[in-house]
């Protein structure tokens, strides 16, 4: 960059035979063009002007160099902008991991708006239900839980996981429902095996007083994918824990009904992760920046709330 810089400061100079009239093209002072010229000369081994008081003017090798490097000055610079022009349209094949149902229940539907406004991103999305490395697995952004947070990499929260105890009416209708959180160990449960540890999933239940308790109920079915659980739920298999954005559609449809509805577990951020490096391309910020704001314009961190009013209405 440095010798792009020396160089243009030589064709400008030459062009208006004048250090200061190059200087202001270029937003440098006439000093620094001089030095720019000087420094070229030095590498080059001759004297590129005579330098007089009325101005500049080309000696032999000068109007040689000159004729030489001014149609590759031109090129040069024509292809660093239009590669800085490329950077800066958000444009490229954006590839994004997220969860199967978050993803087609609340992304897809954004992507409509999303596409109509940046035509030139074709998004690659991969559907799937577990924690990706996005520098190795060459991913433009994430977006779910329990992601490492190493070097390199930023994170925007989208809204707390809350997780609640849900039934369908037809198994409700079987049993006699729970009335505090200690009558769940006495029902079956659908419950979820951990696909990253292989462990059954405990739910630490909350309320708004700050009261806390573990629950465990007896396994009626064990599944792997939070999906399953609640498709488990609404066909009358049992009771489970479901988190509130896999639940909200079916509370608001009937097929499911919320259980100890002033009790929910809190398992931490659903969060947009990307490479935080200055250099961000424009199709990922874009897209950050769009999901960020059409979260906040849905409301759906609140939507997703099980801890207040937004749960009520969802019921």
């Amino acid at each position: 960059m440095d010798s792009l810089i020396t160089l243009e400061s030589f064709v400008r100079s030459a062009q208006s035979a004048s250090f200061s009239a190059a200087a202001r093209r270029l937003g440098l002072t006439p000093a620094a063009v001089s030095q720019n010229v000087a420094r070229l000369e030095a590498r080059l081994g001759v004297r590129l002007f005579q330098r007089s008081t009325r101005g500049l003017t080309l000696t032999e090798p000068g109007e040689r160099f000159l004729r030489e490097v001014s149609g590759g000055l031109d090129t040069l610079q024509a292809a660093m902008a239009n590669v800085t022009l490329a950077a800066e349209r958000p444009s490229g094949v954006l590839k994004v991991s997220m969860a199967v149902v978050f993803g087609l229940g609340y992304l897809l539907p954004m992507m409509q708006e999303f596409l109509e406004r940046y035509p030139d991103i074709v998004p690659d999305w991969h559907f799937d239900n577990r924690p990706v490395d996005l520098i190795n697995e060459g991913f433009d952004a994430a977006i779910g839980g329990g992601f490492d947070l190493p070097s390199g990499l930023a994170a925007r929260e989208l809204s707390r996981v809350h997780v609640i105890p849900v039934a369908s009416p037809s198994y409700l209708a079987r049993i006699t429902p729970p009335r505090e959180p200690a009558d769940l160990q006495h029902h079956e449960g659908i419950l979820l095996r951990s696909p990253q540890t292989g462990r059954i999933r405990s739910w630490p239940l909350r309320n708004r007083a700050g009261e806390q308790v573990a629950i465990d109920m007896r396994p009626r079915m064990i599944v792997n994918d939070p999906e399953a659980v609640c498709h488990g739920a609404v066909l009358g298999l049992g009771i489970a824990f479901v988190g509130m954005m896999y639940a909200v559609p079916h509370l608001r449809s009937g097929a499911l009904v919320r259980l100890l509805p002033d009790w929910y577990a809190d398992i931490g951020p659903v969060s947009l992760y990307y490479a935080g490096h200055r250099q961000l391309s424009a199709k990922t910020r874009v897209f950050v920046d769009y999901i960020v704001s059409e979260f906040k314009r849905q409301d759906l961190a609140r939507m997703f709330d099980a801890s207040g009013a937004a749960a009520s209405r969802a019921r």
